[in-house]
């Protein structure tokens, strides 16, 4: 009985997910999976609508599952995508960013002329504005400008205020021109930034009149934040007196500048040494100026941080700062968190004037701060947060201290990490064992090895133990470093422990052992794995594989794969091996290898011949490949497909 759309799409999309969790990467497409979907008999299934149904919501978050797809579907004799079906894959390749895919997929959309829904447009500008591709974003709403409205407020705001952020000002105001045109509301976020940055190089009367513009179309903004922008702004471009003037036009429209904007041009002034002009401003500000809207501002500032505006919230932030104007905790958390990803300096101006306050930053704060100073390379401006926060009694539990300790290992600051330890033990806190771990990684990738290993008696002296965690730390550097007999007794102490082994443990391991050429051994632990868990073995053979390859040893691999049972041995390992064979041109060995799999897992060989096939365009020696090819296609059991037929024409 033929299944109902809804249900083809289920069983598609699980099958095509299923596939994929075994292949390596997982979640990608390869061409095994066409060999699924071929099995599956749905290939006389497929419609646009069909393929819409899968990757729209199945496939949505695993892009090359929906591309591959896609394109897989485009396979089939007189099939010819439509709307509904790009619509579905740019969304997929719009949510993770996949941009060459979406910029080729545009371009078929419009030699085709195959008209797509605005939201479709909406979401790739939006995926443009946050890849920080504004100049793309514009291109594509240029294109289909006539379609703003559609698209909405929200994106064509964002999109004014990126382009205007990033010192596109002339697209920015096409945007903004297309915006008044099109009768699409303005908003304090779009047309701030885009005003802020616009009137430093404009005349104050275009300034005026476009913001006379959107007065007339009555838009969605703050008249106080507007005006203490272009205050900035002018000033900025050392055109004071000019800000000054301003103060008289906005008068004339009712629009009364809050004491902060007053501040920035009596500030620029006496930076210019201007005492009469000062005393002029101040004096405008005791008759007519008014009190700052905190909560304005800080609604402002949050948009400016939800929109990664983070240079125009810096600036707005120290305005507020330098002036020692009322701000709220939460914004400070705010800046100090997201400003020090692009200017440390700035988020340690915002951390210390919250301490004057008698604030403190969130846990989270100091997490994002601490990460982004490690980022930096600032290092004494961690020290110099703990050692402020410390002062003030700060750290009181566990999770403060733990992440303090995370952040100075981080920045290779081993022995103030230690000492935080030891304090914590002196404020009657047990450290847990993720901080000793942290601290364990730390030494390792400084080369610390003696005090790695006086920190592991530590651990057992005080009654911590090791865990997992820890176990793979130093086995990863001891193979790393060559010291492997240290990296194997770790490993036989945690099998004697209870403590099993993980993929990161077996694959340091091995990579150790194959370096130094002890491949018996390497064997031996990897058998360990295939006890332990089968699925296990399966998830690091291609990597223990290629450590061997790395090698030379062909013969040795050859062998593993061999003695493996079909529940651990899968075509990817055997397209690994082959791959080397061919770089190393050992075609007779490559040839042997194949017949073995004709005659143990024939099943396997349409899909091994099938990645061979796809490494042809990018392979730098083709010529072996095409030999294995023609030896798969003499032994498999199965017709030819398309790949094959192309062989054949080749061959």
């Amino acid at each position: 009985m033929k299944p109902s759309p809804s249900e083809a799409a289920i069983r598609i999309s699980r099958a095509i997910i299923s596939a994929s969790n075994q292949s390596r990467p997982t979640r990608s497409w390869s061409p095994s999976l066409e060999q699924t979907l071929h099995r599956l008999g749905c290939h006389d299934l497929l419609s646009p609508s069909l393929v819409a149904r899968v990757i729209d919501p199945f496939l949505l978050p695993h892009h090359s599952l929906a591309l591959g797809f896609f394109y897989w579907a485009s396979q089939k004799p007189g099939f010819t995508h439509t709307s509904i079906s790009y619509q579905s894959v740019l969304k997929s390749l719009s949510i993770s960013r996949q941009f060459n895919a979406v910029e080729r997929l545009l371009k078929d959309v419009k030699t085709q002329k195959i008209l797509l829904h605005s939201s479709v447009y909406r979401s790739v500008i939006a995926s443009y504005i946050i890849g920080k591709r504004t100049q793309n974003a514009f291109l594509i709403f240029n294109e289909v400008s006539a379609l703003s409205r559609e698209i909405g407020p929200d994106t064509c705001n964002s999109l004014l205020a990126a382009l205007a952020s990033d010192g596109c000002v002339v697209y920015a105001q096409r945007v903004f021109d297309e915006m008044i045109k099109q009768g699409v509301t303005l908003n304090s976020l779009g047309f701030g930034v885009f005003i802020w940055r616009f009137c430093r190089n404009a005349e104050l009367g275009t300034t005026l009149s476009l913001l006379d513009e959107v007065i007339k179309h009555a838009s969605k903004i703050n008249g106080s934040i507007i005006v203490l922008l272009i205050i900035h702004g002018l000033c900025q471009a050392s055109r004071v007196s000019e800000a000054f003037e301003f103060f008289e036009e906005l008068r004339r429209r009712e629009y009364k500048p809050d004491f902060m904007a007053y501040r920035i041009v009596t500030e620029a002034f006496r930076l210019k040494g201007s005492a009469d002009e000062v005393q002029k401003v101040l004096k405008k500000k005791r008759k007519l100026g008014v009190a700052p809207r905190e909560n304005d501002y800080r609604e402002f500032i949050f948009d400016l941080i939800s929109e990664r505006r983070l240079p125009e919230a810096k600036e707005l932030g120290e305005v507020i700062i330098n002036g020692n104007f009322p701000i709220r905790n939460d914004v400070l958390n705010a800046l100090v968190g997201s400003v020090s990803s692009i200017d440390p300096g700035s988020a340690m101006l915002f951390f210390k004037f919250m301490i004057s306050k008698e604030s403190f930053p969130t846990l989270l704060t100091l997490s994002n701060l601490g990460r982004n100073l490690c980022k930096h390379e600032k290092t004494d401006e961690l020290l110099e947060v703990f050692h402020i926060l410390s002062s003030k009694n700060y750290f009181a539990d566990l999770e403060s201290y733990s992440a303090m300790v995370s952040f100075l290992c981080k920045a290779g600051r081993v022995r103030e990490a230690y000492g935080v330890l030891q304090e914590m033990k002196k404020n009657g806190l047990d450290p847990d064992i993720s901080s000793y771990n942290c601290l364990m990684e730390a030494c390792c990738r400084e080369d610390l090895l003696r005090p790695a290993k006086r920190l592991w008696d530590e651990m057992f002296a005080s009654g911590y133990g090791v865990n997992l965690k820890t176990y793979n730390i130093l086995i990863e550097k001891f193979s790393d470093i060559g010291q492997i007999q240290d990296a194997q007794w770790l490993f036989q102490h945690m099998l004697e422990k209870g403590v099993n082994p993980d993929a990161t443990t077996y694959t340091s391991l091995l990579e150790g052992l194959c370096q130094e050429q002890q491949f018996e051994s390497a064997f031996e632990v990897f058998k360990k794995s295939l006890e332990q868990d089968a699925m296990l073995a399966r998830t690091i053979l291609n990597t223990f594989i290629v450590y061997i390859c790395k090698e030379g040893n062909f013969q040795f691999a050859s062998k593993l794969l061999c003695s493996l049972t079909n529940d651990v041995g899968h075509p990817d390992s055997h397209v690994i091996f082959l791959k080397y064979l061919a770089d190393a041109g050992e075609i007779s060995t490559s040839i042997e290898h194949i017949k073995w799999v004709g005659s143990s897992s024939p099943s396997m060989l349409p899909t091994i011949s099938a990645a061979l096939f796809a490494s042809l365009a990018s392979s730098s020696k083709p010529e072996p490949i095409l030999k294995m090819l023609q030896t798969i296609r003499d032994k498999s059991p199965v017709p030819c497909n398309d790949s094959w037929k192309e062989l054949s024409v080749e061959c």
